[in-house]
């Protein structure tokens, strides 16, 4: 520790302890030179070139495509089959209502009390409304019957082009309108 002189004469200690400057630049001298010891190991020893590259030698790469098969011609080939002809299907007649509600024809909105059905977005009084059906309006079907809670729903498009689910008590088969 360093001492002070005051004034009367008389030395003091001191509290400040002086830097140890011989210890911090060994402890600096030291990082370095194994800072440089680790780069040179890493350079020499782990990194290393392959030994044709490093010896100069060319890499040579042979590229060799597959086999392609030899054709050949069958001593009894098959008999050719005819293909069938395209027919068209009869287009149904929808300005003739079906005896029952059908996929592909109308129906009718009936016995709703002028209240119209609910068309829904599921087969379910659960589902969500989407439109009413007015009473007597007629509506293209798509797809059903479809069991659903106490009804038997139809798949329907309205007039406007919006489609849902409707119970099948509300509906009867109509002609195209």
């Amino acid at each position: 520790m360093a001492k002070k002189v005051n004034e009367s004469g008389r030395r003091e200690q001191s509290d400040a302890r002086p830097v140890p400057w011989l210890w911090l630049g060994l402890g600096s001298l030291v990082t370095v030179i194994g800072l440089g010891l680790l780069a040179w190991l890493l350079g020499n020893y782990l990194v290393q070139p392959p030994a044709e590259v490093a010896a100069g030698v060319p890499t040579i790469i042979r590229l060799t495509a597959p086999v392609v098969p030899t054709a050949t011609q069958s001593v009894n080939p098959a008999t050719p089959t005819v293909a069938p002809t395209a027919t068209t299907a009869a287009t149904p007649d929808l300005s003739v209502a079906p005896p029952e509600i059908t996929v592909g024809y109308y129906a009718e909105v009936v016995e709703t009390g002028g209240v119209g059905v609910t068309v829904r977005n599921g087969p379910n009084t659960s589902n969500l409304p989407v439109t009413v059906a007015g009473e007597g309006s007629a509506v293209l079907v798509l797809e059903g019957p479809t069991p659903g809670g106490e009804y038997q729903w139809w798949r329907i498009r309205l007039p406007d082009g919006t489609e849902g689910w409707a119970a099948g008590d509300f509906l009867v088969p109509a002609a195209q309108p």
